[in-house]
């Protein structure tokens, strides 16, 4: 099994080729909640200067990784191993070195380029996403925008918009940590870029793990949690982890269209089903705790108390 890969630039060619396109869109949010994008408009010269100031980046983060928690725990399995003990695999921490970027928080300050090269990046991300979700409002036979509107409710509140940045450097025993553990996005549209030579996301299709083949210069799109809810279901979050490496330094950046914290999220297609109406907010209050563990009863958790 392969990942979608979907030429984004053909919603622009002709008729034919628009349908097929959408199709396309609509049986990887279907099937897989995980398809990839080419020549999706996002520049090349501009995926490559990202690519340097998030290595550069991490380079100046690197030492302070080596001092991290995942890094002191797995070197104490191996030393217990040295001494002739059992080591467990570790099951609640990862081998990722992360930081966020979003509209209100402090972004790096060196390399002198990563600000502005990001601030870019993210608004052609942003652009990106809308698109993105204008082709699922129309396959879900919704009015345009209406994905949209339902994350800012009705346009009083700003969606959120976050990205992050992640490295997974080379891990001596992958058989001992996780680089991800496994989980559901709680959002709604995530673009991922990922690394290009280094592997090791997949998704979880049908109760088999799928790599994320990598794929220069492409764009990974992937479902959350809320998307899920106002498609009712017809398009679902799709369980995703990473696999530690023991060669090569994983780049990822990840930028989360999600809604407002204030917004109200329900189902917009159909009627009845297994999602509540409930603020984004409480839900993430609950995904928080909840995040590696199954999405439904998180659904369950900020259903509204029928009154009697």
């Amino acid at each position: 099994m392969v990942v979608p890969v979907i030429d984004f630039s053909k919603l622009d060619g002709t008729a034919a080729e628009r349908a097929e396109t959408m199709a396309q869109i609509d049986k990887g949010c279907k099937e897989w909640g995980f398809f990839q994008l080419v020549n999706h408009g996002v520049p090349k010269e501009l995926l490559d200067r990202v690519k340097k100031v998030c290595l550069e980046s991490y380079r100046l983060r690197e030492a302070a990784f080596m001092e991290s928690e995942p890094v002191r725990t797995l070197e104490g399995l191996m030393a217990a191993e040295r001494r002739g003990e059992a080591a467990a695999p570790v099951d609640d921490m990862d081998w990722e070195d992360i930081f966020y970027l979003h509209d209100d928080n402090q972004w790096p300050s060196n390399p002198p380029e990563f600000k502005e090269t990001m601030r870019e990046y993210r608004a052609a991300l942003r652009g990106l996403a809308e698109r993105v979700m204008e082709a699922m409002d129309e396959n879900l036979g919704l009015d345009k925008g209406r994905m949209r509107r339902a994350f800012t409710g009705d346009g009083r509140h700003a969606p959120f918009f976050g990205t992050k940045v992640s490295h997974y450097p080379p891990c001596p025993r992958p058989d001992l940590i996780t680089g991800l553990r496994a989980h559901t996005d709680a959002g709604g549209v995530i673009l991922l870029f990922q690394d290009d030579r280094v592997g090791g996301l997949q998704v979880l299709r049908g109760g088999e793990w799928v790599d994320v083949q990598p794929l220069a210069d492409a764009i990974v799109v992937n479902t959350g949690d809320q998307v899920e809810v106002l498609s009712n279901g017809r398009y679902r979050s799709a369980w995703h982890r990473v696999l530690p490496m023991r060669d090569g330094n994983r780049r990822s950046v990840a930028s989360f269209y999600n809604p407002a914290f204030e917004a109200t999220i329900s189902p917009a297609v159909g009627a009845g089903g297994e999602y509540p109406e409930y603020v984004f907010g409480e839900y993430m209050d609950v995904y928080a705790k909840q995040k590696f563990d199954a999405k439904e009863p998180r659904f369950e958790a900020v259903k509204a108390p029928k009154s009697a």
